[in-house]
């Protein structure tokens, strides 16, 4: 399938999470048009405003329940392309259906409305997680797009409401990425578009969304803001500093890669593995550390990390990200910039 282009237009559906709103901004930059769904008109006045500039290139669709059937139907006429990221990210369910449900029906319900009415679509991103691959294992392991997370979703199926949360997330991501191949294999002889997933691990960076307290960030900034800003460590202890945690990518890295998604023929028919690397949290301590050596105005005292960290990260988790990297050309920031640039993000807004 071809690739699409600017200045054509796309969909991103939940436009005013954290990750959405960096692939509106990236794909305003590149001179794409973007309609923007959210759940109800007092959601958008944000995103009306922070893209004002754009002008008529940036308009908002609201769909207040993306799990019903038929939520997208009109939002998908006209587009040249859909980029869908609208799917729940917390770890404070006490049922797998409060967030498999939302994840699997959303993203079923945004490819009905595609086929039904998305004549023009040719190209659709399903924003996944690595959530969606990665599994515990024995020894060290670099997985690729060919892998499947079956642990958590036997967990889910064993345990029900008592798995552990982190199993209820990963098992929601799983099935909703399996449904859409699912889909996009079913319908082939009926469709004029083609699929790419991309699978980000844990989430990093500035944020741009609608947040006025550091107390209401989303989930993973959250806990970066938690763990690096506040003398205590966030109550981590020292083994949790210094063990690699997982991997990570910077928000806005993220939204260059939703948009090369689209803009390269490369990317058709991929699961995209957008990880900038393994990470500690004592690697982001020392890096804040140098990068505002007298901490913030309000945090004087960051992070003090571990007594005595290792010289070296043991890293037990990785993934083969030579999808994005070399067959669409993409270099992903250092962890040191990304530090920087979200600690300069919290000075400015007084955090």
């Amino acid at each position: 399938m071809p690739a699409v282009s600017a200045p054509a237009k796309v969909l991103v559906s939940g436009a005013n999470g954290y990750i959405a709103m960096w692939v509106v901004r990236t794909l305003l930059e590149k001179g794409y048009s973007v309609r923007g769904t959210v759940r109800s008109p007092a959601k958008g006045a944000y995103l009306t405003n922070y893209f004002r500039s754009y002008g008529d290139k940036f308009e908002l669709a609201i769909v207040d329940d993306i799990t019903k059937d038929g939520a997208f139907d009109e939002a998908v006429k006209g587009v040249d392309a859909v980029e869908h990221t609208a799917s729940p990210f917390h770890l404070k369910a006490t049922d797998p259906q409060e967030l498999i449900g939302p994840a699997v029906n959303g993203t079923r319900s945004m490819l009905q409305s595609i086929l039904k009415n998305g004549q023009s679509v040719k190209r659709v991103v399903v924003t996944s997680s690595v959530a969606a691959i990665v599994e515990p294992r024995n020894a060290p392991t670099i997985f690729t797009d060919k892998d499947w997370n079956q642990a958590s979703l036997d967990e889910v199926e064993k345990h029900g409401k008592d798995a552990t949360a982190f199993a209820m997330y990963r098992a929601s991501k799983t099935l909703a990425e399996k449904a859409a191949w699912e889909f996009y294999d079913a319908n082939k002889g009926k469709i004029q578009w083609d699929l790419v997933t991309i699978c980000p691990p844990f989430v990093f960076g500035p944020v741009i969304h609608e947040v006025d307290k550091a107390a209401a960030l989303n989930t993973s900034a959250a806990d970066w803001y938690n763990t690096i800003v506040n003398e205590d460590n966030g109550g981590k202890p020292d083994e949790l500093l210094t063990k690699q945690v997982s991997c990570w990518v910077d928000v806005r890295d993220l939204g260059h890669v939703h948009e090369l998604a689209l803009a390269k023929d490369a990317a058709s028919e991929k699961r995209i593995i957008a990880s900038a690397g393994p990470f500690t949290w004592q690697a982001y301590i020392e890096a804040a550390h140098k990068a505002k050596p007298n901490g913030l105005p309000n945090h004087p005292k960051l992070a003090k990390g571990a007594a005595n960290p290792p010289t070296a990260m043991q890293i037990n988790v990785d993934y083969d990200t030579r999808t994005v990297t070399e067959g669409l050309g993409f270099t992903f920031m250092t962890l040191e910039q990304s530090t920087k640039d979200t600690l300069d993000d919290f000075e400015q807004r007084g955090w």
